[in-house]
């Protein structure tokens, strides 16, 4: 990735969550504590699934995916957080700050593309049950898992490329506990008003499409399990995708707590409290 010569900041400096020592503290035990939980349980899955062949289905496999991209996404947050909490000077590198933006940025919108494919797995095994086995073989698995992996890469490669190529003349403080693209765009010297609308519109295609694209599987599915009969096969139709409808309800809220808003009007207090949902 080529950095624009103009760049005269070398780091940035991360405000964190509060300048209170003994509630940095707190937060570093916090979020090591969710750190870890977080690493082992997506560990586990990943091995579960790896080591029990009946679990070798589609279901299961989009599960290990998302385990990685949870995996990912907290790795290349909370590391250099937990580093920053119990440090005096809360430094991050210009390249540290650009790789954790795109590799933050892929982690997310693969997981909101991911979301949508598990919502189309689970409406094909509730909706269209007798073509489960030909419509979510293995190669249509991995079609789908290697595409929303790229699609997720071009999509943060794009961003950070031109924030990449803004330049930085000071300050160099980011009102926020780690690099995302809106605080980062407040403190450059120049105009971003294409990194703005660039992202603005990003955000509402790639959440927009696959919010309604989820929704609209979901809506399949209900309409068809209230055609089910019997009490105990809408009961257990209904178990089949409820705990995936759970987590997709608190990631996209989080989601559009957190970014659905023109970088004018970034607010860190805005954002903050909604990003650990996403974190952990």
């Amino acid at each position: 990735m080529a950095f624009n010569n103009q760049t005269w900041v070398t780091e940035f400096i991360l405000q964190g969550f509060s300048k209170n020592p003994h509630l940095e503290i707190f937060f570093c035990y916090l979020f090591l504590f969710f750190y870890a939980l977080a690493l082992v349980g997506n560990s586990l899955i990943i091995a579960s699934v790896w080591v029990t062949s009946g679990l070798h289905i589609s279901m299961y496999f989009f599960l290990i995916n998302l385990a990685l991209l949870d995996i990912t996404c907290t790795t290349t947050v909370v590391p250099k957080l937990l580093e920053n909490l119990v440090e005096e000077k809360k430094a991050i590198s210009f390249v540290g700050c650009m790789t954790q933006v795109y590799v933050f940025s892929w982690a997310v919108g693969s997981e909101l593309l991911l979301f949508t494919a598990m919502a189309y797995d689970r409406y094909v095994a509730i909706c269209r049950p007798l073509h489960y086995s030909t419509l979510m073989n293995n190669k249509i698995c991995g079609v789908l898992v290697t595409g929303l992996w790229t699609v997720g890469g071009l999509d943060s490669g794009m961003h950070t490329a031109m924030l990449a190529q803004l330049s930085f003349c000071g300050p160099n403080v980011i009102d926020h506990f780690f690099c995302e693209i809106p605080p980062i765009l407040i403190v450059s010297c120049f105009s971003t008003k294409v990194n703005e609308l660039m992202t603005l519109v990003a955000d509402y295609l790639l959440v927009g499409t696959n919010f309604f694209l989820t929704i609209m599987s979901y809506g399949f599915i209900i309409a068809n399990i209230l055609k089910i009969w019997s009490e105990e096969g809408k009961k257990r139709a209904f178990s089949t995708f409820f705990s995936h409808l759970m987590v997709v309800t608190m990631f996209y809220f989080a989601v559009f707590c957190a970014y659905i808003s023109p970088s004018a009007s970034y607010s860190p207090e805005k954002g903050r409290p909604w990003l650990p949902c996403i974190l952990v």
